[in-house]
């Protein structure tokens, strides 16, 4: 999978140093929203979060959000979710070009979530870990999913 780094406009948005703000930077680079509204519209659904004995703390745009969050915020921009991979079914899709849909994905790893368009790989670092990183799913966009394995 080609790789091609790409900050999804957090330097351009004026923020700077280490973060953990791979979902932002994700739905920034699929959806082509400025990075900072997407910043901020996800800090302000972590506002509506609860928390409870498992969840301790919310959602921060800067150090992490939980996958409830995202894909609440995901659906709400028409993006659909394709699991790819189940509890104990092991992993059957890799972050390989040859594996997933050629069309603009949100795909979710392990405790990362990355930009996958037309089979490159959209991110600050190459996670695909020489094509053995599973693939756990992926939000696409109905209007561009016809070429989609559904």
């Amino acid at each position: 999978m080609t790789f091609v780094c790409n900050d999804g406009g957090r330097a351009a948005a004026g923020f700077h140093g280490r973060a953990g703000d791979c979902v932002v930077r994700a739905i920034a680079i699929a959806t082509g929203k400025p990075y900072r509204e997407v910043y901020d519209a996800l800090n302000a659904l972590a506002a509506t979060e609860k928390i409870g004995k498992r969840k301790k703390k919310k959602s921060n745009s800067r150090s992490g959000v939980y996958r409830q969050t995202y894909s609440r915020y995901l659906r709400s921009l028409g993006w659909r979710w394709t699991p790819t991979m189940s509890i104990g079914s092991g992993c059957k899709v890799h972050l390989r070009a040859c594996e997933l849909p050629r069309s603009t994905l949100i795909v979710r790893l392990s405790r990362h979530l990355t930009a996958v368009i037309d089979g490159e790989l959209h991110d600050t670092h190459d996670c695909s870990r020489g094509g053995t990183r599973c693939v756990y799913g992926y939000f696409v966009q109905p209007s561009r999913d016809s070429n989609v394995l559904s």
